[in-house]
């Protein structure tokens, strides 16, 4: 049987893998590209996110698991889903990336992580930026980040980063399990 890593990279390289000419978010070129919503909002998607966020945080003991918005956002439903489903519930919250605008003007939607240990989700890990920034965020409100878990990471220096900055940093799978995946279809 296939593992959860075998299993979320066939997904990705079905749904979600594109080669070509690209510009990233980040503004860098590449010669590939993963749409990762593409996966995290499909049917076969959801419960296989969630449960390859909870392989990969479990050893982590978080009670929480939160992630920038918008990549982050069906990640974390999967999560707390899977985690319900798996008898371990997790809360889970939302870090917006401009504080709200009227109400509380809050940072954090959903259930607030201060005084937990959390796991930050993202889809894609390429620098690791975006999950620093909410990782950064999820600290200041109170919470300790024990480990932050990308879907894929794109293998370019994010989870060095994520490390370098004290936090564990695990991966569900790779762009070469992806693009592996990619050649057997």
């Amino acid at each position: 049987m296939p593992t959860t890593t075998e299993r979320l990279a066939a997904l990705f390289a079905r749904y979600s893998y594109r080669e070509g000419d690209f510009t990233l978010s980040s503004g860098a070129k590449s010669t590939f590209y993963l749409d990762a919503k593409q996966v995290t909002y499909h049917p076969d998607g959801v419960a296989l996110v969630g449960e390859a966020v909870l392989e990969a945080a479990r050893a982590f003991k978080v009670s929480g698991v939160g992630g920038l918005t918008m990549g982050a956002d069906a990640i974390v439903l999967s999560t707390v889903w899977a985690s319900q489903q798996a008898g371990a519930p997790l809360t889970g919250f939302i870090v917006r990336k401009e504080a709200k605008g009227h109400g509380t003007q809050q940072f954090i939607e959903g259930v607030h992580p201060k005084g937990q240990v959390v796991a930050i989700v993202d889809d894609v890990i390429t620098s690791g930026g975006s999950a620093l920034k909410a990782a950064e965020r999820v600290q200041a409100a109170g919470a300790t980040v024990a480990v932050i878990v990308g879907l894929v990471d794109r293998l370019q220096g994010g989870g060095a980063a994520i490390e370098a900055a004290g936090i564990a940093f695990r991966s569900a799978c790779t762009i070469e399990d992806v693009r592996a995946a990619f050649r057997r279809s």
